[in-house]
């Protein structure tokens, strides 16, 4: 028996099967009607919603920045740079990130089960983040080994605060890493945009990823990844220790059947993006709202060339929306949750 497959015997995974969830990112700025949508829609797997329309401090960025431990940043024209003491924006992105969390306090009142926070993982945030010199910090090794240490740090006590809060949660931490395909291929530019930083050794990468998961996390935190690239590597986020991948379903090739399959075999759940960031809610459930079953049929497609055991679908895959939902309207991005879950069910009621 794999380990996907022991899942509904073992608890392999914290969710029950035929469980959906979202990505991360929601339209608007009214943190308590997020919230309330979010835990109203996949509670099966409710996730810390990020806002990303407040402004700067709430975008991805400016969101973990605020989570650095002993570094700093500060907004410049260019973009997100190392800094002496922390500016505004970095104190304000503190300042909401605690008014999140009370909010999810408030309406989980007793919760028990599976709880997703979102953090920019370390190899994008170096791609993103300058140094003084306005260059990024991905081109300079001790630079990025701070980074992560950082960071690491920063999101052990972020979990820490998400358990006062919510005693019964069981974490699942996903490090959104959609720049890795590009550090692992060179392929990051240079300030001027005439020239790309080096291609990251995969070691590098690989031992990065596993030490911050286990000084942030540890045992008690089901760690996932999540990037809406092409190019995904599954192998070497299986051996960074994820425990779930998270990833847009349209942009898998055969060329990486063999590795998604080793990691469901390995234990490793698929967070399966079926379902666009952005569209049209009919009010009869027009468009791409309208058929649960059709919006997993990739995730059918996919289990039988791959040549997995049916029952093993709806515990191994998560059903989420392609990426982030920053970009719908307030309606479409309720009506998209929603959807999720009911297509989720699907899998259950008509396995693969």
């Amino acid at each position: 028996m794999s380990a996907a497959d022991g899942a509904a015997d073992g608890g392999a995974f914290p969710w029950e099967p035929g469980t959906a969830t979202g990505v991360g990112s929601m339209p608007g700025t009214d943190i308590r009607e997020t919230v309330r949508v979010v835990t109203g829609a996949v509670e099966g797997l409710p996730f810390l919603p990020e806002l990303p329309g407040r402004g700067p401090g709430a975008d991805m960025t400016g969101r973990t920045a605020g989570l650095l431990a002993e570094m700093y940043v500060q907004r410049e024209p260019s973009g997100w740079r190392i800094a002496d003491r922390p500016g505004r924006d970095t104190r304000r992105a503190a300042a909401w990130l605690r008014q999140d969390l009370d909010t999810l306090e408030e309406f989980t009142q007793g919760f028990t089960g599976p709880l997703k926070l979102q953090a920019v993982g370390p190899w994008t945030l170096a791609a993103a983040v300058e140094r003084r010199n306005g260059e990024a910090m991905l081109g300079d090794p001790g630079a990025c080994r701070d980074l992560a240490a950082s960071l690491a740090e920063g999101l052990r006590a972020h979990l820490a605060g998400l358990r006062r809060r919510i005693p019964g949660a069981r974490p699942v931490l996903q490090l959104d890493e959609p720049s890795l395909p590009a550090v692992l291929r060179g392929r990051v530019r240079t300030a001027s945009g005439y020239r790309t930083y080096p291609a990251v050794d995969r070691a590098v990468v690989r031992d990065t990823l596993r030490a911050l998961l286990d000084a942030a996390g540890g045992p008690q935190v089901l760690p996932a990844v999540h990037c809406c690239a092409p190019g995904l590597p599954f192998g070497l986020l299986r051996e960074s220790g994820f425990r779930a991948v998270s990833f847009d379903l349209s942009l898998l090739t055969e060329r990486e059947y063999d590795a998604v399959a080793e990691s469901v075999e390995a234990g490793v759940a698929l967070f399966a993006g079926v379902l666009p960031g952005h569209g049209t809610a009919g009010p009869d459930g027009e468009g791409p709202l309208s058929d649960p079953a059709g919006t997993v049929s990739g995730v059918r497609t996919l289990w039988r060339r791959l040549g997995l055991s049916p029952e093993s679908a709806a515990r191994a895959v998560v059903v989420t929306p392609s990426c982030g939902l920053a970009g719908a309207s307030p309606a479409y991005a309720r009506a998209a949750l929603e959807h999720c879950t009911r297509a989720a069910r699907t899998l259950v009621d008509d396995p693969v």
